[in-house]
Parts: C-alpha cells; structure tokens; sequence
C-alpha cells in the first residue's frame, strides 16, 4: 500500500458573474435574483473542501461541496424549477471556479478529467468524507464534487470517464445540467 498525504488548501474563487451566466445560458438575471446567488456564494465558500491527495506518486486534486448544500439545492427544486436550475449551476460553478484557481489549464482544455479510481483513491477520499458511491462505481458520493489529476495531465483523452461524456465521444456542443435524483444508474449496476 502506499503512503497517502492530504494537503488542505485555503482558496476562495471568486463569483464570475459573467462565467456564471455564460453556463447558466441566462442573457440577464434580476437584481433579486443576482443577490440571492451573492448570498448564497457566501454562506458556501466557507464548506467548500479542497484537497490535494497524494496516493504514492500520483496527486489528484478533489474539491467538494457538503451535503448541506445538495439538500437546499433539492429545496430549491421544490419550490421553482428555475431557482433550482440556478442554484444547482451556482454549486457546480463554484466547484470548477476552485478547480480553475488551482488548475487554469483546465479551462482551455475543457475538461478536469476523472481520474480511474485505485483502491488507493478510494481510501483516500473516503477519509475525507468523499467515497465512491460503491467500490464498482467511477461516481463520487457528494453530488457537487469534482476529483482530477494534480497537476493538470491532459484533458479528455486521459479522462476515465471518457466513453460516458457528450464531450468525450466528439459531441463537443452537448450542453447538460445533471437534474437531482437523475443520475446515471447504470455505472452503479455494472458487476
């Protein structure tokens, strides 16, 4: 087995407005609505988790948002599906903001590809509270959550998710929200 080391990093990206809007794919949002989001960025960069994980000679990078937040997110769905469609892009951006502070290279290559999950992975991020949804499965527990290489290794051909991603398979202009409770099951059911 070989020796694993966690480094905690204290980042706080900033809220990009117009990243934001841009995967959103709003062309305007209200006031009200623009401060809610500010507000909400606020009450969740203190839980953000980032990590880097070394498992012997490979670093991954993993960042991470508690359960707290998938849980008002899915509040949010219930009252308004367009509130909840901003809040759940609020989530995710934040988590590729934290990878992008760290890791630029990412947004010109498009992708924080997924690294394949060794054992060693596993046991590390299960420490820090963020498992595998099963030891068969390539899906993290927490539902905003992002695991990549570090440093940055490539972008999509190194990804081990390649073969389930519109952007791995050439469908580069495949744009999708991931609606809670929606997630692919059939990785989960794979022996």
């Amino acid at each position: 087995m070989s020796e694993t080391s966690i480094v905690e990093h204290q980042i706080k990206p900033y809220f990009d407005m117009e990243a934001f809007m841009n995967l959103s794919r709003e062309t305007r949002l209200g006031g009200a609505t623009l401060e809610r989001l500010v507000n909400l960025w606020g009450r969740w960069l203190p839980e953000l988790k980032v990590c880097e994980v070394g498992t012997g000679k490979i670093s991954y990078l993993a960042i991470w948002l508690p359960e707290s937040v998938e849980e008002a997110v899915d509040e949010a769905w219930g009252k308004s599906a367009s509130d909840g469609f901003l809040i759940n892009n609020l989530a995710q951006f934040m988590c590729m903001a934290a990878v992008q502070e760290l890791l630029p290279q990412v947004e010109d290559g498009g992708c924080a590809p997924s690294p394949r999950p060794t054992q060693a992975l596993r046991e590390a991020l299960s420490g820090l509270g963020l498992p595998y949804k099963s030891e068969d499965s390539s899906l993290l527990s927490r539902r905003y959550a992002v695991v990549t290489h570090y440093p940055f290794r490539g972008g999509c051909e190194i990804c081990h998710m390649q073969s389930h991603c519109p952007k791995g398979q050439g469908q580069a202009e495949s744009a999708g929200v991931l609606l809670p409770g929606y997630e692919r099951e059939e990785e989960e059911n794979r022996s």
